[in-house]
């Protein structure tokens, strides 16, 4: 089975809400919220890729070293393996926008379970929760 390497990021505001992302109609799993975050492409590293895939799906600029590791998810679909390192970032520049027909929300961490999410997100979200 394939494993593919996608690189997330909990984007933590002054409130200390999260940043969460809806999978736009026509992608996989369409309708559930993730954390921002994308494929590491060959020669990458996760950091780099969420440094491309802020700046590409939302706008927004951030530094390796604002990326603090926090966990990662490691889970099997049907079709290929999932290894997810999510990283917590809380210093950026600009206004997060929604480029790629996503709706985008700020979720406190207590009410991150009231969203539908991949399986793989799942079991992120108590660490999230009592790491905030």
């Amino acid at each position: 089975m394939k494993t593919v390497l996608v690189s997330a990021v909990a984007l933590i505001d002054a409130d200390g809400r999260v940043l969460l992302s809806q999978r736009p109609p026509g992608k996989s799993m369409a309708g559930l919220w993730e954390f921002p975050g994308g494929k590491v492409e060959h020669g990458e590293t996760p950091e780099a890729a969420l440094i491309r895939e802020l700046q590409e799906e939302l706008g927004i600029d951030t530094a390796a070293s604002c990326l603090a590791p926090l966990t990662f998810a490691s889970h099997g679909y049907d079709d290929f393996h999932l290894l997810m390192p999510l990283f917590a970032c809380r210093k950026w520049t600009g206004l997060p926008q929604a480029r790629e027909g996503q709706t985008l929300r700020w979720a406190r961490p207590e009410r991150l379970r009231d969203y539908p999410m991949p399986p793989a997100d799942i079991p992120l979200i108590p660490i999230l929760r009592d790491w905030l």
